[in-house]
């Protein structure tokens, strides 16, 4: 395996597992939060149901996407920094778009949580 697979193999890896570890968490916290007092709200069971479906999706997806986009956009950086080390800066912010989209994805679960709650 070539180096820039490996990292975009490393990359990928550390994606899938934050998405699977936030699909996990935000599915079984209904179960926590069910038994210490009775909610209040206007949605049905099912709706609740499916809204916490839908923030641990958001959440999930948008860090695997994050992490693929961050793997590409880093291993370009890497390539551009070894040619012209002055480029530092802007290839710190172009990581950071990239890794911006995780964040768009937890407020997205954040604002449905708020919803359903």
């Amino acid at each position: 395996m070539t180096r820039s697979n490996r990292g975009l193999t490393t990359g990928l890896t550390g994606a899938a597992l934050a998405g699977i570890a936030a699909t996990v968490f935000l599915w079984w916290s209904p179960a926590g939060a069910s038994d210490a007092a009775p909610v209040a709200n206007a949605l049905s069971e099912g709706a609740i149901q499916w809204g916490f479906v839908a923030a641990a999706l958001a959440t999930g997806l948008s860090s695997l996407g994050a992490g693929i986009a961050v793997a590409a956009v880093g291993t370009a950086a890497i390539g551009a920094l070894a040619e012209k080390p002055e480029l530092l800066g802007r290839t710190l912010i172009l990581v950071g778009l990239a890794e911006g989209i995780a964040i768009y994805g937890l407020i997205i679960s954040i604002l449905i949580l708020n919803r359903i709650l």
